[in-house]
């Protein structure tokens, strides 16, 4: 990484690499992190690492360090199956406010996104998931209640650290079409009690597919970690 960008755009590159370190586990929960030691292994001065390292603490990713330095937390589970639940409950209130409208919302952009033949689907991971917050965001926000989209959208900030694994698998983004498109259909036809069910069961698959991937991914980067390095 070299210095040569202005200082707004060489802090949010550092920002985004840090954070693609923790999401892909290359930075481990419980890791100490130093402006030191990251500017130097980044090429470029401490102030870019410490605008990002306080606006990732900002985000929740990381916390200060007792004595210096910054930690990354461990993830905390239960919290997560809470701020789960916490959105399911919000996206069924959402979907029977809309199917129980006067007026039924434009899905158009979701249909164009969504409603597509299967050799026209995205097959990008990062990509998809982005749009699959889209989705579930713009269903809230439909409604038009500001207060529940703003809830909504701070619980997705908080669960998106892991909620993005579930778009590591060719399956998993093929059910991700598959749903959301049932899910749009239901929605259309006013089906209230049908589409509350697969929204649920949606939500409730994406949250144990993604626990068990987090698990799996921590197991194999400790256990990489713990490996000795080959001598030379």
């Amino acid at each position: 990484m070299t210095s040569t960008h202005s200082p707004a755009r060489l802090s949010e590159s550092v920002y985004e690499r840090i954070k693609h370190d923790i999401f892909d586990f290359r930075i481990l929960p419980g890791d100490r992190l130093t402006e030191g030691e990251l500017a130097a292994a980044l090429g470029v001065s401490r102030t870019p690492v410490r605008q990002a390292l306080h606006r990732l603490e900002q985000e929740g990713y990381l916390k200060v360090a007792y004595r210096s330095g910054w930690n990354v937390p461990p993830i905390d589970f239960n919290r997560l199956e809470q701020l789960y639940d916490l959105r399911i409950v919000l996206e069924l209130a959402a979907v029977r406010q809309l199917c129980d409208a006067q007026n039924v919302p434009d899905f158009s952009a979701l249909k164009n996104l969504w409603l597509v033949p299967k050799d026209k689907r995205l097959a990008d991971g990062e990509t998809v998931s982005m749009y699959d917050e889209a989705f579930h965001q713009d269903l809230v926000l439909a409604t038009g209640n500001e207060e529940m989209a703003r809830v909504h959208r701070d619980i997705t900030e908080k669960i998106r650290i892991i909620r993005r694994l579930d778009f590591t698998k060719s399956e998993r983004i093929a059910a991700t079409y598959d749903e959301h498109a049932k899910i749009l259909r239901f929605l259309m036809q006013r089906k209230a009690v049908e589409v509350a069910l697969l929204l649920k069961a949606h939500i409730a698959a994406s949250k144990a597919e993604v626990r068990k991937i987090t698990l799996h991914m921590l197991h194999e980067a400790h256990g990489a970690a713990r490996r000795p390095r080959d001598s030379t």
